[in-house]
C-alpha cells in the first residue's frame, strides 16, 4: 500500500496507471463518491499490485483466493476473517504470501532484506536446509504477513443495539482485539442502567473481538457528573453493590472486563479513584476478567483543569491491565479550529505516559472524525462533529484545495456555504494516520484506541492493516 496526494491535473487513471493498479481498485479502498472528481490535496490510498486486492460487488473469499492463487483457509488467516462467507466490498485483502523467482546474483540473505523477513523464516516456509540452495529460475514463497508487527486495538461503539452498529463490528472487527459498547451508568446507589448491547456483542463474537464492558459516571442530562462520580468514590457501601452489579453483568454477558471511563474526577477524589480501582482489580481478577481505565490526555503531574486533577497515570498504570490515552480533543466542538489530535501533542503525553505505565499497558487514542467550524469563530459556537468520509466530500463539493498542517499532522481546508458563511474544517485522512501509526511504533506501546468505529473512515483500516496485524482473542 502507498498513499498518493492528488496534484493539479491528476485524474484516478492517471493515478492508476502511474502505480500499475486498476482506478476501480483505488475507487473501493477509498469510498469515493465520485472516481471522476478528485481535489488537489486529497489524499489516496494506493493498494500495492500483487499484494492488496479491495474487494468488488460479487467477489467471494474463493474468487479472491484463486487470483492470489492461494486457499481460502490461507488467504482468510492472513486476514484474520473468521466467517470466510463474510467479505465486503471495500475491504483491502492481503496475499498472505508472494513469489520470487531466483535470478542471477540473488542470496536469501538479500532477500531477506529485500522484503523485510528473516533468513530463517525464508528457509523454513521453502522447507530449505542451507541458504546457499537456491539457484536462477527457482521459485521461493516469501510470507508477507509476517512483517508486521502485532499491536492490541481497542475501539468504543454506539449505535450498540441497533443493526447498523452489528453490520459495523461485522465488517470492521477483524481489526480489532477489543470492543467497547458506549456505555453503562450508574445511579448514586451503585446501581448499573441497563445498556441495549446484545447485536454488537454477537457480532464481535462472531469476529474474534473481546467485548469489553464500559461504564462511565455520565448523569442522567448525559455529561460526566463528578458528584456522581463522588458518592460512588467515597461511599463503602456503594462501591460494594456496584461491584456486585458489576460482577453480575459481565458474568451474564460474557464480557472479557470492565473499561472505567471515569472524567472530571474531583482532585479530592484522586487517592479515591486509585482505591476504587485497588478494589476492582481485587473483586474481578480472580474470575479472569480485565479491569482498564480511560484518562485525559496529561503532559506533566501539575497539569490544571478539572480533567486532569483526579487521573494518577502512575497508579492507574500499577493497578489495572490497560490504559487508554484520550489523546484527541484539542480541536474540541466548543473551542475554536484546530486539529483535533495533533500528532505533536499527542508525543507530549506519551512523553510523559511513558514514564508512569509501563509501555506495553498504553493504547494510544485515535479520533475517527473531523469537524467544521464556522469562521471567525465565536464564543459560544460549536463545530459539527462528522466522519472524515463526508468532511472530505464536502472539499469536493466545493472544489476546495485540501492543505496539511505538518506540524500537527493532520489535514485542513476553508471553504465559504452557499449562504456566504466561511469555514474551517480539520479531519483525518490516509497522512495523518499513518503519522499516528508511526507513533504507535516509535513509543513501542500495546496499541491504538477508536473514538468511534461507527464514523466512516475506510483509509484508516487499509492504513493500520498495511503496518500492523491485530492480535484476536
Amino acid at each position: 500500500m502507498q498513499i498518493h496526494v492528488v496534484k493539479n491535473g491528476d485524474s484516478l487513471w492517471r493515478i492508476a496507471q502511474n502505480y500499475g493498479t486498476d482506478s476501480s481498485q483505488i475507487a473501493s479502498v477509498n469510498d469515493l463518491e465520485d472516481p471522476d472528481v478528485l481535489v488537489v490535496g486529497q489524499s489516496l490510498v494506493i493498494p500495492e499490485p500483487g499484494i492488496d486486492y479491495v474487494v468488488q460487488p460479487g467477489d467471494t473469499l474463493r474468487t479472491v483466493a484463486d487470483r492470489f492463487g492461494v486457499t481460502v483457509q490461507q488467504l482468510a488467516a492472513a486476514n484474520q476473517i473468521a466467517d470466510p462467507s463474510r467479505i465486503y466490498a471495500g475491504q483491502m485483502l492481503q496475499t498472505p504470501f508472494i513469489t520470487h523467482n531466483v535470478q542471477a546474483g540473488d542470496t536469501i540473505w538479500a532477500l531477506a532484506q529485500q522484503y523485510g523477513v528473516s533468513v530463517a523464516t525464508i528457509l523454513s516456509v521453502n522447507r530449505l536446509s542451507a541458504p546457499g540452495l537456491i539457484f536462477p529460475g527457482q521459485t521461493l514463497i516469501i510470507p508477507i504477513a509476517i512483517r508486521r508487527p502485532v499491536i492490541d486495538t481497542f475501539a468504543y461503539a454506539s449505535l450498540v443495539g441497533s443493526s447498523t452498529g452489528k453490520s459495523d463490528v461485522l465488517r470492521l472487527g477483524r481489526h480489532l482485539s477489543y470492543l467497547g459498547p458506549s456505555m453503562y451508568h450508574f445511579t448514586e446507589d451503585g446501581e448499573l442502567v441497563e445498556l441495549e448491547d446484545q447485536p454488537v456483542r454477537q457480532a464481535a463474537a462472531e469476529t474474534n473481538t473481546a467485548p469489553i464492558l464500559v461504564v462511565a459516571n455520565q448523569g442522567e442530562e448525559g455529561g460526566f457528573d463528578s458528584e456522581l462520580a463522588a458518592d460512588l468514590l467515597q461511599d463503602s457501601d456503594t462501591q460494594t453493590q456496584f461491584m456486585t452489579n458489576l460482577l453480575d453483568e459481565l458474568r451474564e454477558k460474557d464480557y472479557a472486563g470492565v473499561n472505567f471511563d471515569f472524567e472530571y474526577i474531583n482532585s479530592e477524589d484522586r487517592e479515591n479513584y486509585n482505591a476504587f480501582l485497588r478494589r476492582a482489580v481485587i473483586r474481578l481478577h480472580p474470575e479472569g476478567f480485565l479491569v482498564s481505565t480511560a484518562v485525559a490526555p496529561k503532559q506533566s503531574g501539575g497539569q490544571q483543569g478539572q480533567l486532569y486533577g483526579g487521573v494518577d497515570y502512575q497508579a492507574h498504570g500499577s493497578i489495572c491491565d490497560f490504559v487508554i490515552l484520550m489523546t484527541y480533543e484539542w480541536g474540541w466542538s466548543g473551542g475554536p479550529p484546530r486539529a483535533i489530535a495533533p500528532v505533536d501533542e499527542v508525543r507530549g503525553v506519551l512523553d510523559y505516559a511513558v514514564r508512569l505505565i509501563p509501555r506495553d499497558k498504553i493504547f494510544m487514542g485515535i479520533s475517527l472524525y473531523g469537524r467544521d467550524w464556522k469562521i471567525p469563530w465565536e464564543e459560544g459556537t460549536r463545530a459539527d462533529t462528522l466522519n472524515p468520509q463526508v468532511l472530505l466530500e464536502r472539499a469536493v463539493d466545493y472544489g476546495t484545495a485540501i492543505q496539511y498542517d505538518d506540524t500537527s499532522q493532520a489535514p485542513f481546508y476553508r471553504y465559504t456555504d452557499d449562504d456566504g458563511q466561511r469555514h474551517e474544517v480539520w479531519f483525518e485522512d490516509a497522512r495523518s494516520m499513518q503519522a499516528k501509526y508511526d507513533t504507535v511504533s516509535a513509543y513501542g506501546i500495546r496499541g491504538a484506541a477508536y473514538w468511534t468505529l461507527n464514523f466512516s473512515f475506510p483509509q484508516n483500516w487499509a492504513v493500520l492493516q498495511d503496518n500492523f496485524r491485530v492480535r484476536q482473542w
